[in-house]
């Protein structure tokens, strides 16, 4: 008899036919027709697409997008038209995902810390041949589990001094710069091919970061004395949200490019990136339904356990927002600042914005929340219950651009 039980967790994601047979239909158009009453997220494909081409167009070398941010097939299949073919998967499970939608797909499995089977699976059955790691006992592993292959690559994640990102990835992970130098060196004798990787932090607002880590990177492999096939700048490219704009992408690639040309690498050598969040959050929202309200306070039926986690006291993202009302009419009068409480009967389910909508919002009313591309849905939840949820793709622009990078990205493609 078999006793255990696995459970996959949340539901999925409903998809609703497009509305119309010639193109997408907007928001308006999909919220007013189906009258949801579940949360509607909202996917718009020709944002992915364009965001995927200008960035691989703009990043002088391997641009690999970062499954975990959102693993959605549409998402991925856009990202694929828009011409990036490198995945950053975290899990056995992201790999045999991008493995079975993209065939062609070249995986990187950028993990340090990975279970045997995961490394043995991914080696033989998915062909996955670069693996991440910070330890000696990790390389062991790697190796014990691919059966001493002579045609890996091997990186090594190096540790940063805690930065100013919105999301310090400093503590986790990475092996200090003497370690590092030492890993390098053990790599360098079992691998076909060796590269250091480090990660600024994610939504990252300050160019020279990346400088400061390509610094801190060169006296490690100075120490290490090791020719790298590849060097790994990570992720940490930023978006917009209503009360933070960052520096144009440009400032960022242009920064990187100096960190490089600062140090003596191979000329065979490949920069590789990892975005995650600059490459899908335009490119999703999501609409609640409003259930309640009482004063200030608008109760709606997605909240932390679902897709706005990064809303919540953790981190307490202030999204862009707009109502859409029962009859389709439009508002251009008084606004005010409201809180939102999610569905669940959680009291830390509670996203204090402030988010600013019309003053008379009301029960049964809708609000399209942005930028909600990245970790949104990745971060969804069973819990209470509240599980079920649709999907649409629609035309719209996004409720918020940063500047001088989505208009660029569009009018390229």
């Amino acid at each position: 008899m078999n006793i255990v039980r696995y459970r996959s967790l949340p539901a999925p994601v409903h998809r609703r036919q497009p509305l119309q047979n010639k193109r997408l239909p907007s928001v308006d158009d999909a919220v007013l027709a189906e009258c949801p009453d579940e949360p509607m997220y909202c996917l718009r494909p020709q944002i992915f697409k364009a965001l995927a081409t200008r960035f691989t167009k703009l990043f002088p070398g391997d641009v690999l997008y970062a499954v975990k941010c959102n693993p959605e097939q549409a998402v991925l299949r856009s990202l694929w038209k828009g011409g990036l073919r490198h995945f950053d998967a975290a899990s056995l499970n992201e790999v045999a995902l991008v493995r079975g939608l993209l065939p062609g797909a070249i995986i990187h499995f950028m993990h340090p810390v990975k279970t045997r089977s995961a490394i043995r699976t991914a080696y033989d059955r998915y062909g996955v041949r670069d693996f991440v790691l910070d330890t000696v006992d990790e390389l062991d592993k790697i190796i014990e589990e691919t059966h001493g292959a002579r045609d890996l690559g091997l990186v090594v994640r190096l540790a940063l001094p805690k930065g100013n990102a919105v999301y310090d990835l400093s503590g986790k992970f990475g092996a200090s710069p003497g370690d590092a130098a030492v890993l390098l060196q053990s790599c360098r004798r079992v691998a076909a091919r060796v590269g250091l990787s480090f990660h600024v932090g994610s939504q990252c607002l300050d160019p020279t970061a990346y400088e400061r880590a390509l610094a801190l990177a060169g006296s490690v492999l100075a120490d290490a004395d090791v020719a790298i096939d590849m060097l790994d700048v990570g992720g940490g490219f930023p978006v917009s949200y209503p009360d933070e704009v960052p520096p144009p992408l440009d400032d960022f690639i242009a920064a990187i490019a100096r960190g490089v040309s600062a140090l003596d690498l191979p000329a065979h050598c490949r920069l590789w990136c990892e975005p995650g969040r600059a490459l899908v959050a335009p490119g999703q929202s999501v609409v609640v339904r409003v259930v309640a309200r009482k004063g200030g306070a608008l109760y709606v039926n997605d909240g932390i356990y679902g897709a706005l986690s990064d809303a919540g006291p953790a981190v307490g993202f202030r999204f862009p927002v707009r109502l859409i009302r029962t009859d389709g009419g439009v508002h251009d009068g008084e606004l005010r600042a409201f809180e939102f409480f999610g569905p669940t009967c959680d009291s830390a389910d509670r996203m204090k914005g402030p988010f600013l909508l019309p003053a008379d919002a009301k029960e049964g009313d809708w609000i399209e929340i942005g930028q909600l591309g990245a970790y949104g849905t990745a971060l969804r939840t069973g819990f209470n219950g509240f599980d079920q949820a649709c999907l649409v793709e629609v035309e719209d622009r996004p409720l918020l651009e940063t500047p001088g990078y989505l208009s660029a990205a569009m009018q390229a493609a």
